[in-house]
């Protein structure tokens, strides 16, 4: 079977050179940023049209590696459009930031609320922290049951970004490799 095409999909303000996602994507060829014009100010119709035009133009399916804010942009564009020729073999979903919460997520966020609690049309899996300050842990396991998706307690490691100094994140590299595992039949 064709090795997938990973579409890495930062969150709000992008993910930095010491953020595990653009760790990853220097260090495997097959990872593709998905750019967004505006990394402060989002806007949902355009991290939608922007997602649609990567996975589009991947020439092999996908594996989705939404962190944060991604994570809604992804269960979004499936409400919408379930998975257009089956392209999507699957979603690594991190730290989900709970839009729907004005005590989580900040006001720029609005755009992707609500979120949609329908289960996704492939294979996922959510890791999530248990002190993360933008989703309770609570809230981020009843995420990863609409969506139908394996849950991953991450310990307390925080927003799982850079600041939670983990560097390659080896953790979340197994997480993938056993997505990977599951959609690779």
């Amino acid at each position: 079977m064709t090795a997938p095409t990973i579409l890495v999909l930062p969150g709000l303000g992008d993910s930095g050179p010491e953020h595990w996602q653009s760790r990853w994507e220097n260090e495997w060829p097959t990872f593709v940023r998905v750019r967004q014009r505006s990394w402060d100010q989002p806007e949902l119709s355009e991290w939608l049209a922007a997602l649609e035009a990567a996975v589009s133009a991947a020439p092999t399916p996908t594996i989705l590696l939404a962190h944060s804010l991604s994570c809604s942009l992804v269960v979004q564009f499936a409400a919408r459009y379930g998975n257009p020729g089956a392209c999507i073999r699957g979603a690594l979903l991190v730290a989900p930031a709970d839009v729907d919460s004005c005590e989580h997520t900040p006001p720029e966020t609005r755009s992707f609320a609500p979120l949609p609690l329908l289960p996704l049309p492939f294979p996922s899996t959510v890791v999530a922290s248990r002190n993360d300050p933008y989703v309770a842990f609570s809230r981020a396991r009843e995420l990863a049951g609409a969506w139908g998706a394996e849950f991953v307690d991450a310990g307390d490691i925080g927003h799982i970004n850079a600041a939670s100094g983990l560097g390659q994140w080896p953790d979340g590299k197994r997480c993938l490799d056993r997505l990977l595992e599951r959609t690779s039949g």
